[in-house]
Protein backbone atom coordinates (compact mmCIF):
# COMPACT_ATOMS: atom_id res chain seq x y z
CA UNK A 1 0.00 0.00 0.00
CA UNK A 2 1.32 3.36 -0.61
CA UNK A 3 0.26 6.56 1.85
CA UNK A 4 -1.04 9.60 0.15
CA UNK A 5 0.34 12.87 1.57
CA UNK A 6 -2.97 14.45 2.00
CA UNK A 7 -4.20 11.81 4.75
CA UNK A 8 -2.63 10.01 7.88
CA UNK A 9 -3.54 7.03 6.13
CA UNK A 10 -4.61 6.63 2.37
CA UNK A 11 -4.44 3.10 0.50
CA UNK A 12 -4.03 2.26 -3.16
CA UNK A 13 -6.92 0.34 -3.93
CA UNK A 14 -6.49 -3.36 -2.97
CA UNK A 15 -6.17 -6.24 -5.64
CA UNK A 16 -9.12 -8.31 -5.93
CA UNK A 17 -8.70 -11.77 -5.96
CA UNK A 18 -11.49 -14.45 -7.11
CA UNK A 19 -11.03 -17.84 -5.60
CA UNK A 20 -13.94 -20.36 -7.06
CA UNK A 21 -16.01 -22.27 -4.32
CA UNK A 22 -14.68 -25.88 -3.98
CA UNK A 23 -16.90 -28.63 -4.78
CA UNK A 24 -17.64 -32.02 -3.36
CA UNK A 25 -17.69 -35.04 -5.21
CA UNK A 26 -19.96 -37.71 -4.11
CA UNK A 27 -20.36 -41.41 -4.24
CA UNK A 28 -18.93 -43.04 -7.35
CA UNK A 29 -16.69 -40.68 -8.92
CA UNK A 30 -17.43 -42.46 -11.95
CA UNK A 31 -20.97 -40.80 -11.92
CA UNK A 32 -19.86 -37.31 -12.07
CA UNK A 33 -21.86 -36.18 -9.14
CA UNK A 34 -20.76 -32.52 -7.86
CA UNK A 35 -22.23 -30.86 -5.10
CA UNK A 36 -22.17 -26.82 -5.16
CA UNK A 37 -20.63 -24.75 -2.29
CA UNK A 38 -22.42 -21.84 -2.88
CA UNK A 39 -25.67 -22.85 -3.49
CA UNK A 40 -27.49 -19.38 -2.87
CA UNK A 41 -25.26 -16.72 -3.57
CA UNK A 42 -25.11 -14.03 -1.15
CA UNK A 43 -26.63 -10.45 -2.69
CA UNK A 44 -23.58 -7.98 -2.53
CA UNK A 45 -23.17 -5.31 0.11
CA UNK A 46 -26.17 -7.08 2.36
CA UNK A 47 -29.30 -5.65 -0.07
CA UNK A 48 -32.75 -6.88 -0.09
CA UNK A 49 -32.22 -7.79 -4.02
CA UNK A 50 -29.82 -7.44 -6.64
CA UNK A 51 -29.00 -4.29 -8.29
CA UNK A 52 -29.69 -3.75 -11.81
CA UNK A 53 -28.11 -3.34 -14.58
CA UNK A 54 -26.22 -0.07 -14.91
CA UNK A 55 -26.27 0.48 -11.04
CA UNK A 56 -23.19 -0.38 -8.42
CA UNK A 57 -24.56 -1.87 -4.38
CA UNK A 58 -23.77 0.18 -1.89
CA UNK A 59 -23.53 0.45 1.79
CA UNK A 60 -21.94 2.89 3.97
CA UNK A 61 -22.65 2.91 7.37
CA UNK A 62 -21.01 5.72 9.83
CA UNK A 63 -18.90 5.56 13.18
CA UNK A 64 -20.47 4.44 16.44
CA UNK A 65 -18.81 7.11 19.06
CA UNK A 66 -15.34 6.73 19.11
CA UNK A 67 -15.09 2.89 19.37
CA UNK A 68 -16.52 1.02 16.10
CA UNK A 69 -15.39 2.43 12.72
CA UNK A 70 -17.63 3.20 9.65
CA UNK A 71 -17.56 0.44 6.87
CA UNK A 72 -18.21 1.46 3.08
CA UNK A 73 -18.91 -1.79 0.87
CA UNK A 74 -18.90 -0.87 -3.06
CA UNK A 75 -20.03 -3.36 -5.50
CA UNK A 76 -20.11 -6.08 -3.05
CA UNK A 77 -16.49 -5.24 -1.50
CA UNK A 78 -16.28 -3.90 1.96
CA UNK A 79 -13.30 -1.48 0.94
CA UNK A 80 -13.14 -0.05 4.46
CA UNK A 81 -14.61 -1.12 8.07
CA UNK A 82 -13.20 -1.36 12.12
CA UNK A 83 -12.96 -5.09 11.21
CA UNK A 84 -10.40 -4.17 8.19
CA UNK A 85 -8.50 -1.69 10.90
CA UNK A 86 -8.29 0.38 7.56
CA UNK A 87 -10.47 2.96 9.02
CA UNK A 88 -9.70 6.05 11.32
CA UNK A 89 -11.15 9.38 12.62
CA UNK A 90 -12.36 11.84 10.17
CA UNK A 91 -13.94 11.54 6.79
CA UNK A 92 -13.20 8.01 5.82
CA UNK A 93 -13.35 8.19 1.91
CA UNK A 94 -13.87 5.88 -1.06
CA UNK A 95 -12.90 7.14 -4.44
CA UNK A 96 -14.18 4.92 -6.99
CA UNK A 97 -14.28 4.90 -11.06
CA UNK A 98 -17.67 5.48 -11.79
CA UNK A 99 -18.12 3.69 -15.49
CA UNK A 100 -16.11 0.23 -14.60
CA UNK A 101 -16.51 0.02 -10.96
CA UNK A 102 -12.68 -0.04 -9.88
CA UNK A 103 -11.88 1.54 -6.25
CA UNK A 104 -9.50 4.21 -7.40
CA UNK A 105 -8.22 5.27 -3.51
CA UNK A 106 -9.59 4.94 -0.15
CA UNK A 107 -8.60 6.13 3.35
CA UNK A 108 -9.43 8.48 6.54
CA UNK A 109 -8.79 12.52 5.97
CA UNK A 110 -8.05 13.59 9.40
CA UNK A 111 -4.72 16.36 8.70
CA UNK A 112 -4.64 20.26 8.20
CA UNK A 113 -7.65 21.44 6.87
CA UNK A 114 -5.56 22.88 3.79
CA UNK A 115 -4.63 19.08 3.00
CA UNK A 116 -8.64 17.96 3.39
CA UNK A 117 -9.64 20.44 0.97
CA UNK A 118 -7.23 20.37 -1.67
CA UNK A 119 -7.53 16.67 -1.97
CA UNK A 120 -11.53 16.60 -2.42
CA UNK A 121 -10.73 19.14 -5.09
CA UNK A 122 -8.82 16.59 -6.79
CA UNK A 123 -10.92 13.72 -7.16
CA UNK A 124 -12.06 13.64 -10.78
CA UNK A 125 -15.18 14.87 -12.39
CA UNK A 126 -17.59 11.83 -12.68
CA UNK A 127 -16.03 9.97 -9.71
CA UNK A 128 -18.13 8.43 -7.15
CA UNK A 129 -17.33 9.34 -3.86
CA UNK A 130 -18.56 7.21 -0.56
CA UNK A 131 -18.39 9.14 3.07
CA UNK A 132 -18.45 8.16 6.03
CA UNK A 133 -17.50 10.21 9.59
CA UNK A 134 -15.75 8.99 12.92
CA UNK A 135 -15.73 10.90 15.65
CA UNK A 136 -16.36 14.64 15.74
CA UNK A 137 -14.79 16.11 12.11
CA UNK A 138 -16.64 19.60 12.26
CA UNK A 139 -13.04 20.34 13.95
CA UNK A 140 -11.88 20.17 10.62
CA UNK A 141 -14.40 21.14 8.52
CA UNK A 142 -14.25 24.43 7.06
CA UNK A 143 -16.41 26.49 4.64
CA UNK A 144 -14.42 25.66 1.66
CA UNK A 145 -14.81 22.18 2.81
CA UNK A 146 -18.11 22.39 2.80
CA UNK A 147 -18.84 24.41 -0.69
CA UNK A 148 -16.61 21.67 -2.43
CA UNK A 149 -19.04 18.50 -0.73
CA UNK A 150 -21.93 20.11 -1.49
CA UNK A 151 -20.82 20.47 -5.25
CA UNK A 152 -20.61 16.30 -5.27
CA UNK A 153 -24.09 16.74 -4.19
CA UNK A 154 -24.45 16.77 -0.76
CA UNK A 155 -27.54 18.70 0.97
CA UNK A 156 -26.48 18.31 4.30
CA UNK A 157 -23.12 19.03 4.82
CA UNK A 158 -23.74 22.43 6.01
CA UNK A 159 -26.17 21.85 8.88
CA UNK A 160 -23.56 19.51 10.33
CA UNK A 161 -22.27 19.75 14.00
CA UNK A 162 -19.74 18.72 16.08
CA UNK A 163 -20.26 14.89 17.23
CA UNK A 164 -23.14 14.25 14.41
CA UNK A 165 -23.11 11.43 12.21
CA UNK A 166 -22.59 11.58 8.64
CA UNK A 167 -23.06 9.33 5.47
CA UNK A 168 -23.05 10.25 1.74
CA UNK A 169 -22.53 8.64 -1.90
CA UNK A 170 -21.93 11.32 -4.77
CA UNK A 171 -20.35 12.42 -7.94
CA UNK A 172 -17.43 14.64 -8.08
CA UNK A 173 -18.94 17.60 -10.37
CA UNK A 174 -23.01 16.66 -9.83
CA UNK A 175 -25.25 19.18 -7.92
CA UNK A 176 -27.68 16.34 -6.22
CA UNK A 177 -28.13 12.51 -4.46
CA UNK A 178 -30.61 11.01 -2.99
CA UNK A 179 -27.60 9.09 -0.85
CA UNK A 180 -27.19 10.60 1.70
CA UNK A 181 -28.22 10.70 5.58
CA UNK A 182 -27.25 12.47 9.18
CA UNK A 183 -27.79 11.68 12.17
CA UNK A 184 -27.83 14.80 14.92
CA UNK A 185 -26.01 15.10 18.23
CA UNK A 186 -29.03 15.63 20.63
CA UNK A 187 -28.16 15.07 24.70
CA UNK A 188 -31.88 14.27 25.11
CA UNK A 189 -32.15 11.59 22.68
CA UNK A 190 -28.58 10.49 21.76
CA UNK A 191 -28.11 6.53 21.72
CA UNK A 192 -24.96 6.54 23.02
CA UNK A 193 -24.52 9.29 25.62
CA UNK A 194 -22.84 12.31 23.97
CA UNK A 195 -22.94 10.82 20.50
CA UNK A 196 -26.31 9.86 18.30
CA UNK A 197 -26.75 6.51 16.46
CA UNK A 198 -25.13 5.50 14.16
CA UNK A 199 -26.46 6.33 10.32
CA UNK A 200 -26.74 4.28 7.26
CA UNK A 201 -27.48 4.63 3.12
CA UNK A 202 -27.76 1.59 1.25
CA UNK A 203 -28.95 0.95 -2.34
CA UNK A 204 -28.07 0.51 -6.20
CA UNK A 205 -26.06 4.01 -6.78
CA UNK A 206 -26.13 4.60 -10.95
CA UNK A 207 -23.18 4.42 -12.97
CA UNK A 208 -21.84 7.42 -14.64
CA UNK A 209 -20.87 8.50 -17.78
Amino acid sequence: CSFSPWTLKMHNAPSVVHKVPLVAVCGNTSSDHFVSANSAPKIKCDLLKDCPVGTFAVRVKSGAHTVVGPSICFDGQIVMSHISNNVGPGFNIVVVNGVTGAVDKFGYLNSKDGQILTYLKEIEPGRIVLLATFDDVTKKLTDEIRDVLEGMGSTLIKTLKSRDNWVFAGVAGHNLSPFEKISVNEPKNNTYGDWPEVVEISGCFPKTV
